[in-house]
């Protein structure tokens, strides 16, 4: 009988924490368009340096 209790406490609880990490993880991700963006400034921002000091040598 203790068991059994103690066997659907342990299940509420594994369902409570993946739950939780589950939403945790939705909402501390980043949107794919802003990670896309960044990714794109920051090669656009390589290749301009690498122009620029190509142009200096």
């Amino acid at each position: 009988m203790v068991a059994k209790i103690w066997k659907k406490l342990l299940m509420l609880i594994l369902i409570i924490a993946c739950t939780f990490n589950v939403i945790t993880k939705l909402v501390n991700n980043l949107s794919l368009d802003s990670k896309l963006l960044s990714s794109a400034q920051y090669i656009q921002r390589e290749q301009d340096e690498e122009k620029f000091n190509d142009m200096i040598k």
